[in-house]
């Protein structure tokens, strides 16, 4: 009895292994050949190029006039002059940082999407479970009919029993093979969808069990964590860092600019060279682009509130939602294995103590139960995938 638990243990582990690995394999494999995720990707890194670009002073202006005199007499005249200007020192900096903050935000927005398609693959592949499950326990329900309609087939020419009897038994088998054809076309469904998000290669995925998956023991704790993990809160706040900088550098914007260069001018038996320096008033240019900022900052600061409560309250709902789906599933797994009736049942049809009527009824109830469990399984496991995706 001991070897024999041992060993049931080892190969629940094995299958749990093997549903683990299966998900990991599936998603690894997604997240490398996605079309989206590398569109997305090429995307991000054009955009952050982008942030980086105009961080630097403006290009050097360089002025060359040639002038004819009038009179003669009085000679051409010749012009250089090279300027260069710059925005107050400050702003610079200013720039930089927005820059970072504005490439920190851009991975931040495709790690959102990349969690946005894998969570979709992990969802695809606990329905495929439900389907792959459903598939084994309508094989053996599909023997069982077989074996039925063709019991009574025979009873049927031998005289045993009417064709009332006979019909019924056919009509079950035929309802059991038009389920798995329904089956099979869902199944096959979810692989076309593995298929078309990793880029259309093939999948295959015939996992008929769930990985071991814990929910958190206290809601409030585990919360705190995952809200520092969510991109989409951590893009927010970003835009709020991003907001906080404009407005220093409109502030800085707002002060002087300054132009410094060198000028030559020649005419004749004459030289002149040296340096210019200037200065431009902020009068106008940038009216209100201090108050704008200012106002898109707290616009950031808003949304970002209202999306740490959004967040909350639906990790909240998706937490007892998944607690309860996980008790019902496994009150009634149970309930499924201490009261299983089917082998009685078959003892009783083939000792003609109950009609193929009443058979037909009772399994059919039994039946009904284990698609509910699979169905509350798949609902769990549904739910408790959306609540732990900020690990994927």
């Amino acid at each position: 009895m001991k070897k024999l638990i041992i060993n049931i243990l080892l190969l629940s582990a094995a299958f749990l292994i093997q549903a683990q690995s299966g998900y990991e394999t599936v998603l690894q494999q997604i997240e490398a050949n996605n079309t989206t995720l590398v569109a997305l990707r090429q995307q991000t890194e054009a955009q952050k190029l982008g942030n980086r670009t105009g961080l630097t002073p403006a290009n050097p202006e360089i002025e060359f006039n040639y002038l004819w005199g009038s009179p003669v007499a009085i000679g051409n005249r010749y012009d250089v002059r090279v300027t260069q200007t710059f925005d107050f020192p400050t702003a610079y900096a200013h720039r930089n940082r927005i820059a970072g903050l504005q490439n920190e935000n851009a991975e931040l927005s495709y790690k959102a999407e990349r969690l946005n398609i894998l969570l979709s693959a992990k969802q695809a592949c606990i329905e495929l479970v439900y389907y792959n499950a459903l598939s084994r326990e309508y094989a053996v329900r599909l023997q069982n009919a077989e074996r039925i309609a063709q019991a009574y087939y025979l009873k049927l020419n031998s005289g045993e029993t009417n064709a009332l009897d006979n019909n019924k038994a056919q009509l079950n088998l035929t309802t059991v093979q038009a389920e798995i054809a329904q089956i099979e076309a869902e199944r096959t469904a979810l692989l076309l969808e593995l298929k078309r998000l990793n880029g259309g290669k093939e999948i295959v995925f015939s996992n008929d069990v769930y990985p071991a998956n814990t929910l958190p023991a206290n809601f409030e704790d585990w919360y705190t964590t995952a809200e520092s993990k969510s991109p989409v809160l951590q893009y927010v706040r970003g835009q709020i860092e991003i907001g906080q900088q404009q407005v220093k550098l409109n502030r800085a914007m707002g002060l002087p600019k300054f132009s410094t260069g060198y000028m030559s001018e020649k005419i004749v038996g004459e030289h002149f060279q040296g340096v210019t320096v200037g200065m431009s008033i902020p009068l106008w240019e940038n009216k209100n682009r201090v108050r704008e900022a200012k106002v898109q900052t707290q616009a950031a600061e808003a949304i970002f509130e209202d999306s740490k409560v959004q967040f909350y309250n639906r990790l909240q709902t998706l937490y007892f939602k998944a607690a309860a789906l996980q008790q019902n599933a496994q009150r009634v797994r149970q309930s499924l294995v201490a009261n299983n009736n089917e082998p009685l049942l078959k003892k009783a049809l083939d000792a003609g103590e109950i009609s193929l009527l009443n058979y037909l009824l009772e399994i059919e109830f039994y039946y009904n139960v284990i698609n509910r469990v699979l169905e509350a399984e798949r609902d769990f496991e549904l739910a408790a995938a959306e609540l732990w995706a900020m690990e994927l």
